[in-house]
């Protein structure tokens, strides 16, 4: 028979100390602890899992097309048609008023069609808390010839409710002189923007309007 060869336990170590006559002395056995970044450790474990599974979601392939609206089936947006409706934002009421421009004359110019202002609620708040300076953009904006579109959202800043509405309803032209939110709406297709400039109102992005 074989001698039955003799194995450490784990987690075991045995310490050895080298006297200077050279003698071995055991100093007893030892258990090894286990490091806190050990793969062992149950909390390690969750770790890895998850870091797993986000690796996991980050090579998946997006397959979700976001919904377009039916109206941008052809070449331009066939929603928009006379009368116009026209979100009026603050900006371009001042602008307006600067220019001494008459807004519903101003507008029918533009697009050579029945047009409808539309002020919002916290457009009109916007020009509340705007004082005195604009005293006279707030007696246009309250012109009862306009309509009034009531806002459900927290707060006063117009640019985050006009571009919202333009992406629920793409039946709207938004006019503005504000370049931070022309940037945000020229990137939401077949919405047309109306703006002051030489004098008067320019209109960029309809298919249909009278080149001037």
């Amino acid at each position: 028979m074989g001698v039955q060869k003799k194995t450490r336990k784990f987690a075991q170590v045995d310490i050895l100390v080298l006297i200077d006559s050279g003698l071995r002395i055991n100093l007893g056995q030892v258990k090894r602890v286990i490091g806190q970044r050990d793969a062992r450790l149950k909390k390690n474990q969750a770790k890895g899992e998850i870091e797993s599974k986000r690796k996991a979601k980050g090579d998946e392939v997006v397959r979700e097309i976001p919904q377009v609206s039916s109206s941008l089936f052809f070449q331009y947006n066939t929603a928009l048609v006379p009368p116009y409706s026209v979100l009026v934002d603050t900006n371009f009421l001042s602008h307006t008023v600067q220019h001494k421009l008459e807004l519903l004359e101003t507008m029918m110019d533009c697009l050579y069609a029945k047009c409808i202002p539309i002020i919002t609620d916290c457009v009109m708040a916007e020009l509340e808390k705007l004082g005195q300076k604009y005293r006279i953009a707030l007696r246009i904006a309250r012109d009862e010839r306009w309509e009034r579109l009531r806002c459900d959202h927290k707060g006063v800043y117009a640019d985050d409710c006009l571009v919202d509405r333009v992406i629920k309803h793409k039946v709207y032209i938004v006019a503005t002189n504000d370049r931070d939110l022309k940037r945000r709406i020229r990137k939401i297709p077949g919405v047309p923007i109306m703006s002051v400039a030489r004098g008067k109102y320019v209109i960029e992005r309809l298919p249909d309007a009278p080149e001037k």
